[in-house]
């Protein structure tokens, strides 16, 4: 169920483990379940949020195949393709569609970060959207890769029909209004944080890719609509009692408190795979009180 332009509030999903550290599809399916009768518009797997650094190519498929499944088209599907080459990045988009996934969101390579220049990081995506059957997104996760891209570099690719968004996961307000004034119409902008959706709306995103809407679907989304609706004062204060929650989960104790925050909402969360390692007592209370301060704990997906 593709959009002509990526929008609204997905959630990147957490990719669930067992206590041997082996996928545990059934819990990932479980959980998409929830999502796919939730407010959000879509999810996306194998996202940073999703571990996807930490999992074998089978795994990868496994995931994709099971996260289709699951949703059986009742909410936009979105998959993290990219890797550190440009043929891994075909092959791996290429079984993302295969599998039914609506868009690749490519992260951008970053191992040899001192080398990739404009001109290979354009040829890169664009060597990707030539070959991929559904479109892609561009994925910049400085915070995790150490390569940011240039605004004139989205702007360049923003003009191949194939590429049709990006995920900064940056949060910075001035770098989205410079890639809205400079982007191609119709170039979807996604906020890459609940911290920063209402400024990056405010700016022209379209929507936001935010690891707190796992937890708590409805406030995130009811933020957007709010928005979409002129209510800015309501949208405001509702962006404002997110931030603590979503620092929660991902800049203070990121994937651990994540999955910690799902076992508060009666969702699958359990360990992060390692070296990753789980809360500990003390830090999973300060989650929950977190969320408990927020008055988060209880609302309905």
């Amino acid at each position: 169920m593709a959009a002509r332009q990526p929008g609204g509030i997905l959630a990147p999903v957490a990719t669930i483990f067992g206590a041997d550290d082996e996928l545990d599809l059934a819990a990932l399916a479980a959980n998409l379940g929830v999502y796919a009768e939730s407010e959000l518009d879509g999810v996306v797997l194998l996202g940073s949020t999703g571990e996807f650094a930490t999992l074998d190519p089978h795994e990868r498929e496994a995931v994709v195949e099971t996260g289709v499944e699951a949703i059986a088209g009742r909410r936009v599907v979105m998959a993290g393709t990219g890797a550190e080459s440009t043929r891994r990045t075909i092959e791996q988009t290429r079984h993302a569609a295969a599998a039914g996934v609506d868009f690749a969101l490519v992260i951008t390579p970053h191992y040899y970060k001192t080398r990739y220049d404009r001109a290979a990081m354009v040829r890169h995506y664009q060597m990707v959207a030539e070959s991929s059957p559904i479109p892609i997104l561009v994925y910049v996760m400085a915070a995790y890769t150490g390569l940011d891209l240039a605004t004139p570099i989205i702007a360049e690719l923003s003009r191949h029909p194939n590429i049709v968004g990006i995920k900064d996961s940056g949060g910075h307000a001035v770098k989205i209004a410079d890639m809205m004034a400079t982007v191609e119409p119709g170039f979807a902008v996604l906020a890459g944080s609940a911290n920063s959706l209402l400024a990056s709306l405010v700016l022209g995103a379209t929507g936001g890719i935010v690891a707190l809407g796992n937890v708590v679907p409805a406030p995130c989304k009811l933020l957007h609509t709010l928005y979409e609706e002129g209510r800015l004062d309501e949208a405001q204060a509702l962006q404002l009692r997110l931030m603590a929650p979503n620092a929660a989960v991902t800049t203070t104790y990121g994937i651990a408190g994540l999955k910690a925050a799902l076992g508060l909402v009666d969702l699958h969360g359990g360990r992060p795979r390692p070296p990753l390692l789980p809360l500990s007592d003390e830090e999973h209370a300060d989650v929950r009180s977190t969320f408990a301060a927020a008055g988060l704990l209880g609302v309905p997906a």
